[in-house]
């Protein structure tokens, strides 16, 4: 397994929010986690990235321990993220911001790849710049590459994000929410990204409402509600649970 929980916890104040979560997250598969609002999953995703720390469990990146790592560390072992709520560097263009993405990956680190400053690149720099191009392609967004980040449409912005995300190189991408706000093309665009991604070499665990989207891109589905694991399956055997149909899908009739 790439990444691996184990009774992971966290609690805010008296709030468990998460509850001795176990998850195996095989490589080049996409790993959706679904649930009620308050569930846990973007708790989940913050105690992988390192954004929060567990307050017990271990967290295993091919089969080293990072829950101890600071966030930084974490990115530079191989663990790239998107948030639900948009965290674009809005004062810098679009190519920038994939740049910034990069720093874990470049000896100039990352004051160098938010100042650019104007003197010779060096080849790392060309290098990073190609690789960035690539990524803005790979989205979609290669024709807009100079233009402000904040200018963009919230589909735009999105995908920007998953761009810088990938420009770290990372083995496993936590993307949180990625289709929220977008109409059904849209949506269709992000289930053809998240599997070229994959095809890439890259392993996804996704986190998202549009029980559509996670049911045909996904190879496997964990269901958290209250903090806790309530069902884990292929897609098919997640939409036959009676515990999920009753805590989330809805029942039918």
């Amino acid at each position: 397994m790439l990444l691996e929980l184990r009774r992971v916890s966290k609690a805010f104040g008296g709030l468990r929010v998460l509850d001795g979560v176990d998850l195996s997250v095989g490589v080049g598969t996409v790993h959706a986690l679904i649930g009620p609002n308050g569930s846990g999953k973007t708790t989940l995703l913050n105690c992988v990235s390192g954004i929060v720390a567990a307050d017990a469990g271990e967290i295993r990146l091919d089969g080293r321990r990072i829950d101890g790592l600071p966030a930084h560390r974490r990115t530079g072992l191989g663990v790239g993220r998107t948030f639900q709520n948009i965290r674009l560097f809005a004062g810098l263009s679009v190519l920038d911001n994939v740049l910034v993405g990069r720093h874990c990956r470049t000896r100039a680190g990352l004051l160098r790849a938010w100042t650019r400053p104007p003197f010779r690149d060096t080849a790392e720099e060309s290098a990073s710049r190609v690789r960035a191009r690539a990524l803005l392609a790979m989205v979609g967004l290669a024709a807009r590459a100079e233009e402000s980040a904040e200018g963009l449409p919230l589909a735009d912005q999105r995908r920007l994000e998953i761009a810088r995300a990938l420009a770290g190189e990372p083995a496993v991408v936590l993307l949180d929410e990625p289709a929220a706000g977008m109409n059904a093309t849209e949506k269709l665009g992000v289930n053809r990204l998240i599997r070229d991604i994959v095809t890439a070499g890259c392993t996804v665990v996704l986190v998202e409402h549009d029980i559509g989207l996670v049911m045909d891109v996904s190879s496997r589905v964990t269901v958290l509600n209250f903090g806790q694991t309530i069902a884990d399956g292929t897609p098919a055997e997640v939409q036959r649970d009676a515990r999920v149909i009753e805590a989330y899908l809805g029942q039918e009739g």
